[in-house]
């Protein structure tokens, strides 16, 4: 039978891994990809692949640390952090430069005698082609890996000097990596609110949206290269 203690540890491990799916820089970079995908089902999507993607890179580098006994050198998680900071960035520049790049615009017409306003872009296709769920999935996928391995250090600190065995380690983890999955998909759920909502008012409120999920993207990363350039801890 195991240790009620190490039962609490694991779930205390789930909770905590629902909680890390709040933080900001997660929230950032999925917000701009949910930002594209306006419904239900590509949210929960999403979340879920960048979940999962966390969660293996977690479960890779955990099984190693574990078995060396070993910590990540804070250079190195400071790297990966400063990398975070730039795929922000990158994530919230190719957003930004999408939004640009509609050129949305207004035109006039008559019709039955009353005078309309529709929005037109010349960058919209009229293609009938649909999205697949791998299409939807591999971005966010290698978005949570970035982010399982910029936050992996902090994790296995507490991994390695609190788990008795290897299995605990990694039954720990995997209960880490699980909370954070289901987190993320009810975030994913939650932003995709005002995306879909934002369509409701017409395509200019979308593209609203849109820039400031882009900029939020692009500040938070630019944070997080400042922070780690003077020298303040990011955990």
């Amino acid at each position: 039978m195991m240790d009620p203690s190490y039962l609490t540890i694991l779930g205390f491990g789930f909770v905590l891994g629902l909680r890390h799916a709040l933080d900001a820089d997660h929230i950032a970079a999925v917000s701009t990809v949910l930002a594209t995908r306006p419904s239900w089902r590509a949210s929960g999507l999403i979340g879920f692949s960048w979940g999962l993607g966390h969660t293996l890179v977690l479960l890779l580098v955990g099984t190693v640390a574990l078995a060396l006994q070993i910590s990540i050198p804070e250079s190195v998680a400071n790297a990966a952090e400063f990398a975070v900071g730039l795929m922000l960035i990158a994530l919230g520049g190719v957003l930004a430069l999408r939004v640009f790049r509609e050129r949305w615009h207004s035109h006039s017409h008559d019709h039955e005698g009353r005078r309309h306003d529709h929005v037109h872009s010349h960058a919209a296709t009229s293609g009938h082609g649909h999205a697949h769920w791998w299409s939807d999935s591999v971005k966010p996928l290698c978005i949570g890996m970035a982010h399982g391995l910029a936050g992996s250090a902090a994790i296995l600190i507490v991994v390695v000097t609190a788990s008795r065995t290897f299995l605990e380690g990694l039954a720990y983890i995997a209960l880490f990596g699980l909370g954070s999955i289901i987190g993320m998909m009810l975030i994913g759920l939650v932003l995709s609110l005002p995306v879909i909502w934002s369509l409701s008012f017409g395509r200019h409120a979308l593209l609203v949206v849109q820039g400031v999920a882009g900029l939020g993207s692009i500040g938070l990363g630019l944070s997080m290269l400042v922070r780690i350039a003077t020298g303040e801890h990011l955990f």
